[in-house]
């Protein structure tokens, strides 16, 4: 299983990354896949505590990870880091109104990125949590309450594994959106 992902990651680095030197992102992008997939997933496991379903956990992460991005982009390029905001062939009247719009976009990207996975594990993990706690409290009851309990041991097994693709997934969009903004770093769209 762990070869899988390693050849999926593998080839979402060399996609996403436009460059000779994508191979470098590799260990970034996997290490931060993993810790996300381990972190959701221990989130699906009774009486435990997900930690990306809390909002300064993953915008941390994100911040961080932005931080580094826009490092690297600086070491690269210097000072035509700027152009990100200054598309080539600009008219100086569209400048004045294209430059606030790119800088307000590119300071939004963390958050938005850290925003979309917390909300995803939040309501998805809560929703599992709360119709287990109505199941459990369905059997401390007597007469038919109790034989109701299993509409909701019932209704848990779907979304178990409903629940189970979400943390892929999210974990998968968090590391292409990544690359994509290494390419971005990289490459100066």
């Amino acid at each position: 299983m762990l070869e899988i992902i390693y050849k999926m990651i593998l080839s979402l680095v060399t996609e996403n990354i436009k460059d000779k030197k994508s191979q470098y992102f590799f260990p970034l992008v996997f290490s931060i896949f993993i810790l996300l997939l381990s972190l959701n997933l221990i989130g699906l496991i009774p009486y435990s505590f997900t930690l990306t379903s809390h909002l300064i956990v993953t915008l941390s992460l994100s911040l961080a990870l932005f931080i580094g991005i826009n490092i690297i982009c600086i070491r690269t390029h210097g000072m035509h880091f700027f152009s990100l905001f200054l598309p080539s062939g600009t008219s100086v009247v569209l400048a004045f109104l294209l430059v606030p719009i790119e800088l307000i976009s590119y300071i939004f990207k963390p958050i938005s990125l850290s925003i979309r996975l917390f909300a995803n594990m939040m309501a998805g993990h809560t929703l599992l949590k709360v119709i287990a706690g109505f199941a459990f409290t369905l059997m401390g009851k007597s007469g038919i309450l109790f034989l109701l309990h299993y509409v909701p041991l019932l209704i848990l097994i779907p979304l178990f594994g409903l629940e189970l693709g979400v943390a892929l997934i999210q974990s998968f969009v968090f590391s292409i959106l990544i690359c994509i903004y290494l390419n971005d770093s990289i490459n100066l769209h």
